[in-house]
């Protein structure tokens, strides 16, 4: 048992991309992006697996472990990528589309 005990800890599910970034062994999912949609929209692990099916329960516990661990560093990429996001979309022509959906609406 002393053995285990003095092993480093470690996420055997999580690994870094080219980039340095944490992501899913053998997935493209970034922790981030798994974090974003659990915050998102309140999802336990188990709905999380249930809208990602090709990840395992193993691995989407890793990961929230990591995040966790790690709350301070990711929290900050997570507020990159979301001001990157609003950016995007400020900056981005309008959509037809959503302007005929905005005038349906009653919109103004």
């Amino acid at each position: 048992m002393a053995a285990l005990l003095a092993r480093p800890l470690t996420y055997p599910h999580v690994d870094l991309d080219p980039q340095g970034r944490p992501r899913l062994a053998g997935t493209t999912m970034k922790v981030v992006e798994l974090v974003m949609a659990q915050k998102a929209h309140g999802w336990s692990p188990e709905e999380l697996h249930f809208q990602h099916p090709s990840l395992t329960l193993g691995q989407i516990h890793s990961a929230l472990a990591y995040y966790w661990d790690h709350q301070e560093e990711l929290d900050t990429e997570i507020e990159r990528l979301s001001r990157f996001a609003e950016e995007a979309r400020e900056a981005a022509e309008p959509s037809p589309l959503r302007e005929k959906i905005r005038l349906h609406r009653g919109g103004h």
